[in-house]
């Protein structure tokens, strides 16, 4: 197997030095060169031929933003943002324009802390390097649709009993690398009066998630919010798991509300989209709709598992449109998944299946 060949680009000449020294120990894993802007990125291209770039975002010149309009036109190749957690605006930016993943720096100025996020920067590099161009090419056109339907009122459905027809109590959603403009997509297409609340654990450290709720709930038709413990569960309402924890479910009387769990070092997947979907059963029972999209691994397997042998239902991402196929692959081998749909579809999928139809 040949090595990942990756660019740095980055003005810092700290984090160029630590990336590249980091990126050094994966045997799988190859820093061809590192550039300080997006210009000095161009003339590299040609040269080093690189699979994959790590890319900061604030630079002088041309910035990442301004470089990555270029190359997903040009020359698309899977990117990595490497930015601070004061730049979470320009992270999701970033992710609309095309860029794949991102790693939060563990602190404002230069620090040797980033040298621990090692493990975590190889593995992403080595997920976002299976995606293709072509893949990149027809997510970038997935993300222009769905900010052209953002951009006019969506019909409301022609129901207004449909909330007493519904015949699930809770939408649960699972996603990781991917998974935002995902998550966008699916939302941006759901009516004002969905009758179902919804939650969703995105795999995202603790000072994004914040930001990406408030995105949404700005853009979209929808209610969002990143949840709090306490919160209630209400239809037509989106709550996002916050970065760094775990979102489960507990009846107070007749209501649902919130509980937030904070992270164990043990924990592989945080949020973990297993736990998300086993708390809904727990509550829910069979009327839980489960929908597990892009990302890397197998968190959510046993989530789809328990809710479809409670009688629930069960949707995950195609092949055809998943950043990355892993997680929905894992629970479709395990024989978990009721439905395997585009992007495109699971929206009007959701609709359907929540209606009773």
């Amino acid at each position: 197997m040949k090595p990942i060949r990756v660019l740095i680009v980055e003005d810092s000449a700290f984090y160029r030095q630590a990336i590249a020294g980091m990126l050094k120990s994966s045997p799988y894993v190859e820093v061809v060169g590192s550039v300080t802007d997006g210009r000095e990125a161009i003339k590299a291209l040609p040269l080093l031929h690189p699979d994959v770039i790590t890319l900061d975002l604030n630079m002088p010149n041309m910035d990442g933003f301004t470089f990555l309009r270029w190359l997903m036109l040009n020359q698309p190749l899977p990117v990595l943002v490497i930015s601070s957690h004061s730049e979470s605006t320009n992270v999701f930016r970033a992710l609309e324009l095309g860029a794949l993943d991102f790693l939060a720096k563990t602190t404002e100025k230069a620090s040797n802390d980033f040298v621990k996020l090692q493990d975590e920067l190889a593995g992403k590099i080595e997920t976002i390097a299976m995606v293709s161009a072509d893949k990149l090419r027809d997510l970038r056109m997935i993300e222009i649709q769905t900010n052209h339907s953002m951009a006019a009122p969506q019909e409301r459905v022609e129901s207004r009993d449909w909330k007493e027809k519904a015949k699930f109590d809770v939408v649960v959603i699972g996603a990781s690398t991917g998974g935002p403009p995902a998550i966008q997509a699916i939302l941006s297409r759901l009516p004002q009066d969905f009758p179902v609340p919804i939650a969703i654990a995105q795999h995202m450290p603790p000072g994004f998630t914040q930001y990406f709720s408030d995105r949404l709930n700005h853009v979209l038709q929808i209610g969002v919010k990143e949840a709090q413990a306490g919160d209630v569960l209400e239809a037509g309402k989106v709550l996002i798991c916050p970065g760094g924890h775990h979102l489960r479910f507990r009846k107070v009387g007749d209501k649902t509300i919130v509980d937030i769990q904070t992270r164990q070092e043990t924990d592989k997947y945080v949020p973990s989209v297993n736990a998300l979907m086993i708390s809904a059963v727990e509550i829910f029972h069979s009327k839980v709709l489960g929908i597990l999209l892009t990302g890397m691994g197998n968190d959510g397997k046993l989530g789809m598992k328990s809710i479809k042998e409670s009688g629930g239902s069960t949707i995950a991402e195609s092949e055809e449109s998943a950043v990355i196929f892993g997680m929905p692959k894992e629970a479709i081998q395990a024989g978990v998944v009721d439905r395997v749909l585009h992007l495109s579809e699971i929206s009007d999928e959701m609709i359907r299946q929540c209606r009773g139809l």
